[in-house]
């Protein structure tokens, strides 16, 4: 494989193209699902493929295939090269590439137990068992309980004389729980919601997660939750928990850093953002105790790798630090406009037939110094927010609405009462300027996100976001009638 990826670079520079690189990607899947008692869901997919990128005057190009045979590679190559020249007669600017010292070595995703090792009949024993135990209550209307895990092997080759192994595994599932009750609807997720929790490791993971034992409390919940007070309206101090924390670190901080958004080179699919050049180390983007660190080394990180996909070495930076913003998300097109002569490392790409494209790596908040109890009991009047339901910001990563599956009321330092229908409604730099508090290295926790979209066409991409629960003073929460 590693001759017809060279040779396939190589038809690409016989052609003219200044540059080229080529990804052979095999990637492996398997999701299983079981509903209400009944497997609605089993699949195994496999795909393997090889996509080149060159810049040819200036320009980049790119083409793939699924066919591995000489012919085809070959064609494939020459087709990147007619995109370049193509997109070459209607560019701005001709692209320059940052330095990379070319990069030759192997890396894999650390694991204990290959899911794919582990027998079907395994794994829905498991499922069934789980699912029936949420069915608590007649109430509980719809259970749910599934696994997924993903494997890419990866092989990097570039003009520049890059030379890349890599092996990438994800793991992870989850459990719902959804309650009705006449025209109410409630639900509770474990230990996530959107699929549930994933990592970068091996079934290991589904072990730890010990389903089983919190069926039972996720399917109480859900059904406490159907006679739970909503949500008040007003101002109120917040904590948010590790699973919420993350979606808003990914939707008002990772999207909100990434530089082709803010360069409007997305705008189109994606929108833009709030954090234009000018603001790069002079923008005040929250409080002192944020410090908002992305890390492409992070054990069991979603977007932990050893490369790229255009063969830069993974890294570690803060984004924003003491409430400061100081560094974007870039790739070795725009490292430059960051003022860097070295990239980020943050190109990554869906599979063989996507080009890379700037992709949020593991972004976290990082611990502050509160244990969880004292900060419970340092809150006068607030509410605590579990799991996200829903989310809505707009395309500029500013305003923003989210609700959480479950709540309780702070009052006196003390957690009271469940509420349910918990909102809460900001702007990105009032928000993060909101907060006063973050728990300590004992309560930090990752979090997988598998479904982030961008790109057009379009890309999923995988990625973490650690955190501690966090306090945010004086946030309007609740929705008025």
């Amino acid at each position: 494989m590693k001759e017809r990826v060279q040779e396939t670079v190589d038809t690409a520079r016989s052609h003219g193209a200044e540059y080229a690189d080529a990804r052979w990607v095999r990637q492996k899947t398997e999701e299983l699902v079981v509903k209400n008692g009944a497997l609605s869901l089993a699949e195994m997919g496999r795909t393997q493929g090889i996509g080149i990128r060159v810049l040819k005057n200036g320009a980049w190009g790119f083409a793939s295939t699924d066919r591995m045979d000489k012919d085809n590679l070959n064609a494939a190559a020459a087709r990147a090269v007619e995109v370049a020249e193509a997109s070459s007669m209607v560019m701005n600017e001709p692209v320059e590439l940052a330095r990379e010292p070319a990069q030759r070595g192997s890396w894999a995703t650390p694991f204990e137990i290959n899911p794919f090792n582990v027998s079907r009949e395994e794994k829905l024993n498991l499922l069934f068992n789980v699912e029936k135990a949420l069915h608590v209550d007649e109430r509980i209307k719809v259970g749910q309980a599934q696994l997924l895990f993903d494997e890419q092997k990866i092989l990097f080759v570039s003009s520049e004389g890059a030379e890349i192994e890599q092996s990438v595994l994800a793991s992870g599932g989850g459990i719902t729980a959804t309650a009705v009750d006449g025209n109410s609807i409630e639900r509770r997720s474990y230990p996530n919601s959107a699929g549930g929790m994933h990592l970068g490791a091996g079934y290991e993971v589904v072990k730890e997660f010990d389903l089983q034992a919190n069926a039972d409390r996720i399917a109480g919940e859900a059904v406490d939750l159907l006679s739970a007070e909503q949500c008040p309206v007003g101002e109120k101090d917040i904590i948010l928990d590790w699973s919420q924390q993350a979606l808003q670190i990914h939707e008002s901080c990772g999207h909100a850093s990434e530089l082709d958004r803010v360069l409007g080179m997305e705008a189109n699919f994606a929108g833009r953002s709030f954090l234009t050049i000018e603001k790069l180390g002079d923008f005040k983007y929250g409080s002192e105790f944020v410090n908002l660190v992305a890390d492409s080394t992070l054990e069991r990180g979603l977007a932990t790798r050893g490369w790229d996909d255009e063969g830069v070495g993974a890294q570690k930076w803060h984004v924003v630090e003491n409430g400061q913003f100081i560094a974007y998300l870039t790739s070795r097109e725009l490292a430059s406009i960051e003022g860097n002569d070295r990239s980020r490392g943050c190109n990554r790409a869906e599979g063989w037939n996507r080009i890379p494209i700037i992709r949020i790596p593991n972004l976290g908040l990082a611990p502050g110094t509160w244990d969880l109890d004292d900060l419970i009991a340092d809150t006068e009047d607030g509410i605590w927010m579990e799991t996200n339901r829903s989310w809505s910001i707009d395309q500029m990563r500013l305003n923003f609405q989210f609700s959480t599956e479950l709540g309780y009321e702070i009052k006196n330092g003390k957690r009271g009462k469940m509420l349910k229908g918990c909102t809460y409604q900001s702007r990105t730099p009032d928000f993060w300027a909101a907060c006063d508090a973050v728990c300590n290295e004992k309560w930090w926790k990752p979090f997988g996100v598998m479904n982030c979209g961008k790109g057009e066409p379009g890309q999923v991409a995988r990625m973490t976001h650690g955190s501690a629960p966090a306090r945010f003073r004086k946030i309007r929460v609740g929705v008025s009638k």
